[in-house]
């Protein structure tokens, strides 16, 4: 046998072999977020209101088994797993009181915070109870904050973050357009409030993602998931006002599990 067959020979043998026993490739990025400590921090959207299912143990924090933190772990199995996002959180109430699990074993952070700081809710209610022109100067005191105030507190935040989890990736998720525009619906809130509500989101996210960027952090953007399913467009993942009414304008199961999972998921 020449010496170049015995060579061929060996090397099949030895792809035989690899292939008989398998061999790793390198670890995903998910596999690698998986590895370590996962912490879910942030507000109502983050926490699941809306979604049902909520954890006995979570109280008025409405910390949801259908929340994208949940079904993400229940996936992926990371080594631990604290979630601690809750109903109503600014993002000074997260610094204050859900940083504290974050460690140096953590690998992956998940965050929604913002619109409390804005007076989100608040401004909802004066669209749904006041008039057209209530509606639309609450938008623009909103928006005034969201350039004004609200970048010196993501700021904060996630210097907190980071100095508490300093391996970690982070990724902060963004928030829904709330409407389809010459859609569906044929009462309720005028074209021209609906549209000033989807401009109030669009800025909010377009703060997230420059201070997130400015962090080091991953932003995750959920309009493309949301579009389609918008109030008005007759298969809504958002609530409209509901009741119980602290569901209203937050997402359905179906949002969670089909907007903010995967916008969550293709950051990791």
């Amino acid at each position: 046998m020449s010496v170049r067959r015995i060579r061929a020979s060996l090397t099949t043998l030895a792809l035989a072999a690899i292939a008989a026993i398998g061999v790793a490739g390198p670890a995903s990025a998910t596999d690698s977020a998986a590895a370590g400590g996962y912490v879910a921090l942030g507000d109502s959207y983050s926490s699941g209101v809306g979604a049902g299912g909520y954890l006995p143990d979570s109280g008025d924090c409405r910390r949801s088994t259908a929340a994208y933190p949940y079904l993400w772990q229940a996936a992926n199995s990371p080594a631990s797993f604290d979630f601690v996002a809750c109903s109503g959180a600014t993002t000074s109430s997260v610094a204050s009181s859900q940083l504290g699990v974050l460690s140096a074993s953590t690998s992956l952070v998940s965050v929604t915070a913002g619109g409390n700081d804005v007076g989100f809710a608040d401004v909802m209610q004066d669209c749904v109870l006041g008039s057209e022109a209530t509606c639309l100067a609450g938008v623009d005191a909103a928006v005034g904050q969201m350039n004004s105030t609200l970048p010196g507190s993501l700021d904060a935040l996630y210097d907190g973050i980071r100095a508490g989890a300093p391996q970690a990736q982070v990724v902060v998720l963004g928030y829904p357009r709330f409407y389809q525009l010459s859609g569906s619906c044929i009462a309720g809130l005028s074209e021209a409030e609906r549209a000033a509500i989807n401009n109030a989101s669009d800025v909010l996210n377009d703060v997230l993602a420059k201070r997130s960027a400015d962090a080091g952090f991953t932003f995750s953007s959920v309009v493309d998931e949301f579009t389609g399913h918008e109030l008005c467009s007759g298969d809504a993942w958002i609530h409209s006002v509901t009741v119980p009414i602290e569901n209203s304008y937050h997402p359905k199961a179906a949002g969670q599990s089909g907007g903010y999972l995967p916008a969550f998921r293709s950051a990791v």
